[in-house]
């Protein structure tokens, strides 16, 4: 097989990459170089060691605090107008739930038990679960964006990528604080104060507190709550002790609450021919949804970084986590007052992480090796209310993983010019799964307050345990023909883990108690980082080609019996080319741009569907008909063409700096699942953002005004697809948010 597909389109794409920076110097060099202010050198930890962002040998999107300040950013899923190649979002039928997905690997599921494609991680703590993981911008150094696998040092359900939220260090020698209050919108208010406070030479505390609320964009037109609100207090506490110059111990605890109404969605279909007339909603953001206005989402969660330095080369580190969270919400996937089809839920989890780093940095090899230890249990229940058929279909489970790793990553200086990096990582996963499932006569279960409801069919009870073992490598060569300059060509693999289907039915699907095996991907790179004239001109780009295999699809689908079907199976691979290209220009003293382009062109080899028929012949009742649907299926939640841009103009200005950054970003056509619906799938559009602040001499107050998708773009997030009449035709969409403004007041102290 030949990488990167087409030759032609390769020779194409890299001519593009290395033309690029000719096509920009002519403003650039038209200027007096000891004149222009270019960006500071831009210091990542993506190999979980400092390093400057042009030595990477990874493709990466950095934004730093300030970035994210100017452009008034809320929270995580700005990145996908920035981040090539990315899909970075709310997930369906959520407030505060997260699906990533990069270069086409992800996970739209957030059921518990199954595991994200994309890992998020807060100061290198693993976040293993995406509910109240749209993370809130407040009190931060920087995010990471790292695109394609990254096992090596990552671990599992690192096969699209890796999400890097880094929070701002203490200050261990003056007192700070920062007060913010911003208004906006929607009745938007937020309040945001941060600080730290040194108790003596070598122990400093700090800490942060977030208050967010917003009356919703659309209403429910059945009980007059809002919709798409937000109510959401969020907070983090630290302490560092450094006894020694050589020592450093960090205490940090966190939490979240949201309690804003649960998003119900938007219907996109009329309710079925003989029932009640539901046409779609005159505005996008209004549900006429009947199940219920309560949803409560938390978690809490707290660490113990440890950094000893044993000489100038050598650094042992070891972080110690613990998190949990809990979940009560409801669906009401028909949007009707009535219980066609509803879905009341509870989820809970606990996770607890242990690992130790030896960083070294000799005269010609660096690198880091370690250890790492998960103990997690993820549970819920769930009911699946059919008030069509008077049925509910109640299930519960759990997920009990414990994971060991062992990694290291090295790179060799060979030359002044030329390295070599090579690492590995040894997981071992065993999972325990337990899934139980029955139907009930009547309006909810038991479990959900009918204590009436009548007991019937069990369709699934087993617990199972599986064992999965795997080594996922790294290897890159990266080549510096100059300062300006780092070339890199790498492979890399990952692999998302596998598990046990909450939703299994056995009746319909007898081997979902045998589970799911993990997926893979494999992706070879060419890449470089660059900085031209003295920083004024930085430019990074790749060319990459994955190979997806045993892909787990998961889909909930109507049945020829008249039931819901889940399936989990390593059903599907495909092959993913692509390229991304970004960068920063500082065009004159005052005025600098940014830019950034993804291509992706992936398409199934490979796609089993399962199809849930009725046997002639019983026993059994029912049989699986599989059938290769490769040719119709396209990847999800993945637009061939990403692209954004920016300018930010600064002036001197009332004894302070103004700053105006006006911004794009497009999205190509994207499917909502893997195969098209005409209803449900977005097409391609284009937000227009602006902001403009003003910062005082000294950096002691800041004022901002901030305008989001100025042209009052409709699109479409997320959706469900369960039509006909037995399922109320529940097709319903989640949107984006509408135009806001936003304006702010900071003092720094």
């Amino acid at each position: 097989m030949k990488k990167f597909g087409d030759p032609a389109r390769l020779a194409l794409l890299l001519a593009s990459v290395c033309a690029t920076p000719f096509a920009f110097a002519s403003p650039a060099m038209a200027q007096d170089e000891a004149s222009v202010e270019t960006s500071d050198e831009v210091i990542v930890t993506a190999r979980r060691r400092e390093e400057s962002l042009q030595d990477v040998p990874i493709a990466i999107t950095v934004q730093t605090a300030e970035q994210l300040d100017q452009r008034g950013a809320e929270n995580i899923t700005v990145l996908q107008q920035t981040v090539p190649n990315a899909t970075i979002q709310v997930a369906r039928g959520s407030n505060s739930t997260l699906i990533a997905f990069i270069r086409g690997v992800g996970q739209q599921d957030p059921l518990w038990g199954f595991e994200p494609g994309v890992g998020l991680y807060v100061d290198d703590v693993y976040i293993a679960r995406p509910q109240a993981a749209v993370l809130d911008i407040f009190d931060i150094e920087r995010i990471e964006v790292l695109r394609g696998p990254q096992g090596t040092l990552y671990g599992r359900n690192t096969v699209g990528g890796a999400v890097r939220y880094v929070t701002r260090l203490m200050d261990t020698e003056e007192a700070h604080l920062r007060a913010r209050v911003q208004y906006g919108s929607y009745n938007q208010l937020d309040g945001i104060i941060s600080g730290s406070l040194p108790l003596t030479e070598n122990f400093v505390v700090g800490g942060a507190l977030a208050l967010y609320s917003r009356d919703g964009f659309g209403e429910n037109q059945v009980t007059g709550a809002e919709h798409y609100n937000k109510d959401v207090d969020a907070f983090r506490l630290s302490a560092q002790w450094t006894p020694t110059d050589a020592l450093t111990i960090r205490l940090t605890a966190d939490g979240v609450d949201d309690d804003s109404n649960p998003r119900h969605g938007s219907r996109l279909a009329s309710f079925p021919a003989g029932g009640p007339s539901y046409d779609p909603q005159d505005s996008v953001y209004d549900t006429r949804a009947g199940s219920g206005d309560d949803n409560h989402v938390e978690t809490r969660g707290s660490a113990l970084h440890i950094d000893y330095e044993i000489s100038p080369n050598l650094t042992v580190r070891s972080i110690t986590a613990q998190r949990e969270g809990r979940t009560n919400g409801t669906i009401d996937f028909d949007n009707t007052e009535f219980p066609t089809l509803d879905i009341p839920a509870f989820y809970s989890d606990e996770q607890f992480t242990q690992e130790f780093q030896l960083l070294f940095d000799y005269d010609r090899i660096q690198g880091v090796a370690g250890l790492y230890y998960l103990d997690a249990l993820a549970e819920g229940a769930f009911d699946t209310v059919l008030g069509g058929l008077a049925t509910t279909i109640f299930t519960q489970g759990s997920v009990d993983t414990e994971s060991l790793a062992a990694f290291a990553d090295v790179s060799f200086d060979i030359t002044e010019s030329l390295a070599l990096s090579v690492g590995g990582r040894w997981t071992r996963d065993e999972k325990t799964g337990q899934v139980y499932r029955q139907n009930f006569t009547g309006i909810r279960s038991p479990f959900f307050g009918n204590g009436a409801a009548i007991p019937g069919l069990v369709r699934t009870n087993y617990t199972n345990s599986a064992e999965f073992e795997e080594f996922t490598p790294r290897v890159s060569v990266t080549w510096e023909p100059s300062d300006e300059l780092t070339l890199y060509t790498s492979y890399s693999q990952g692999f998302k883990s596998g598990g046990f289907d909450m939703r299994g039915d056995a009746v319909f699907t007898p081997d979902t108690v045998n589970g799911y095996a993990p997926e893979f991907v494999d992706t070879y790179e060419i890449g470089f980082h660059s900085s031209f004239w003295q920083g004024r001109f930085n430019l990074s780009g790749a060319v990459f080609q994955s190979e997806y295999t045993d892909m787990q699809i998961t889909r909930q689908e109507p049945t020829t019996l008249g039931g819901i079907a889940s399936f989990v199976d390593n059903a599907a691979s495909a092959e993913i080319r692509g390229a991304e290209l970004e960068g920063r220009l500082f065009l004159s003293d005052n005025l600098s741009a940014n830019f950034a382009v993804g291509y992706i062109d992936g398409s199934f080899n490979e796609y089993i569907s399962n199809t849930v028929v009725a046997n002639p012949a019983p026993p059994p009742a029912t049989i699986v008909v599989p059938i290769d649907l490769s040719g119709s299926a396209a990847l999800q939640n993945t637009p061939d063409i990403t692209a954004s841009a920016s300018f930010t103009y600064t002036a001197a200005l009332a004894g302070g700096q103004l700053a105006i950054t006006p911004s794009a970003s497009y999205r190509g056509d994207s499917q909502m699942f893997e195969f098209a619906s005409a209803s449900l799938d977005q097409g391609a559009y284009t937000l227009y953002n602006a902001s403009i602040t003003w910062t005082s001499e000294g950096d002691r107050l800041r004022l901002g005004l901030h305008g989001q998708n100025l042209g009052d773009e409709e699109y479409r997030v997320g959706g469900y697809n369960f039509p006909g009449a037995t399922f109320g035709n529940s097709i319903i969409g989640f949107y984006g948010p509408p135009q806001t403004v936003t304006a702010s007041l900071e003092v720094r102290f």
